[in-house]
């Protein structure tokens, strides 16, 4: 049962993933990358707790949008920081502290609220599933910014631009991947 509980976790923590490496691209110290880690791994590990809690009524109101808001959202970014560098020849850091520690993690959560109605009906904990939930996404995303660090030094371009492509691209994939 732990094993699949894993297994979910893991998948449900892959868009958060792809995320992080694109904003890793900004180059953030590495405290900066624990703390962005650790709201993301806090929403995704609230929001399979309350749809657990909350079970199929809420999930079920919430799954139609899930596979669009947190791509609309994450493209909305994208398309910002495309704007902002077209703008700015040279910002210090695109790093928007509101949007990087509420409006990302919270809409690439949506998806996890019907995960965790699924958990909820399996008969899983509401609380050991959320805390793992939460600890796997920290955990990637953790790595994922430090890939996208590494990204950054290797491909010449200016990380805004290289964050707002990679977040449009990603937003893009993910309304495709929800057909």
């Amino acid at each position: 049962m732990f094993v699949k509980l894993l297994a979910l976790a893991f998948a449900l923590s892959l868009d958060n993933f792809r995320t992080s490496i694109a904003l890793g691209t900004q180059r953030m110290p590495v405290r900066r990358s624990g703390q962005i880690a650790l709201v993301f791994g806090f929403w995704d590990g609230v929001a399979p707790l309350l749809g657990v809690l909350l079970g199929q009524l809420f999930g079920a109101a919430v799954g139609p949008i899930a596979h669009f808001v947190g791509p609309a959202v994450l493209g909305g970014y994208g398309i910002y920081l495309l704007v902002r560098a077209a703008r700015d020849p040279a910002p210090e850091s695109i790093d928007d502290p509101w949007v990087t520690l509420f409006g990302l993690p919270f809409s690439l959560s949506l998806d996890n609220v019907l995960g965790g109605t699924t958990l909820g009906l399996l008969g899983y904990s509401p609380w050991f599933s959320a805390l793992v939930c939460g600890l796997m996404t920290a955990l990637m995303s953790f790595v994922a910014l430090q890939i996208g660090r590494v990204a950054a030094k290797v491909i010449r371009i200016r990380a805004d631009l290289l964050s707002g492509v990679a977040l449009v691209v990603m937003a893009v994939f993910l309304v495709l991947d929800s057909d």
